[in-house]
């Protein structure tokens, strides 16, 4: 039939979409089987509530929902896309869920990170891990060192528990403005290399991290030393003081003046 000038031209048949919408019924499939997974979910959890005690058990709960809910909804657009490209995106979501899971259930480890960096890059300075407590990390050598201020002067002490005193080395001492040749060392003391001659000097302050002690006594060694020490008169001034998994623990009081005790 021949048209005419005002005959409207045929129009083309809509372009069908190149991803085919997903069938009603298997939307319906899916939704009813997360469904029946989150039922019994809560009813395993209702029925054995010893098996989610740990924050662990529950993050491995997440875990496996997670890939299921991910698996399901690969095989619902199944016939979108290839396989390979699907089986990609379940890869990268499961190991973005089990990045999430491991990190809730080792938050407490994770969250120790920075105070354990602090301990591994400043060796000799007390780390603050709490209200009043300090933390001094053991050196390869098996010794703990630190550093303090004697007079509001910087002075590395080694830790040693066999000492009674707090002990200057003379080259410290002397660094300090300390009359070294002039003190009366008239106390006689035993080291690992025999008898020993110290003079007693009092410190204006010893500070250790935030511990700051005021008019402390320490000795000061007429033979020279490697460095100075820290000894048991300073430790028995302390609230609390213990050695644990290579690390010092200190813990001190303070009176209204803020003055450690």
């Amino acid at each position: 039939m021949t048209k005419g000038p005002w005959d409207q031209p045929e129009r083309p048949p809509p372009a069908r979409s190149a991803r085919p919408a997903v069938p009603r019924h298997r939307l319906w499939l899916w939704l009813g089987l997360l469904a029946a997974i989150g039922v019994l979910a809560l009813a395993l959890w209702r029925a054995f509530p010893e098996a989610m005690r740990t924050g662990d058990d529950k993050a491995d709960l997440v875990y496996q929902i997670g890939v299921i809910v991910l698996v399901s909804t690969a095989l619902l657009r199944g016939l979108q896309g290839s396989i390979g490209q699907h089986l990609k995106y379940v890869a990268l979501w499961s190991g973005i869920i089990a990045v999430l899971a491991l990190g809730y259930a080792y938050r407490a480890e994770l969250a120790e990170v920075p105070q354990r960096l602090k301990l591994a890059f400043n060796v000799g300075t007390p780390v603050a891990v709490g209200e009043r407590t300090l933390v001094v990390p053991q050196g390869d050598d098996g010794h703990y060192v630190v550093d303090g201020l004697v007079n509001g002067q910087r002075v590395r002490f080694m830790v040693d528990t066999g000492a009674t005193e707090t002990v200057l080395s003379p080259d410290d001492a002397r660094r300090l403005g300390v009359p070294v040749d002039t003190l009366n060392y008239g106390y006689e003391t035993e080291t690992a290399n025999g008898k020993g001659y110290s003079a007693a000097y009092d410190a204006t302050s010893l500070e250790i991290g935030s511990i700051k002690l005021e008019g402390f006594r320490v000795m000061v060694n007429k033979a020279p030393m490697n460095g100075s020490l820290l000894g048991m008169s300073f430790l028995k001034r302390l609230d609390a003081f213990e050695f644990r998994d290579r690390q010092m623990i200190l813990k001190w009081r303070e009176d209204e003046k803020g003055r450690a005790y």
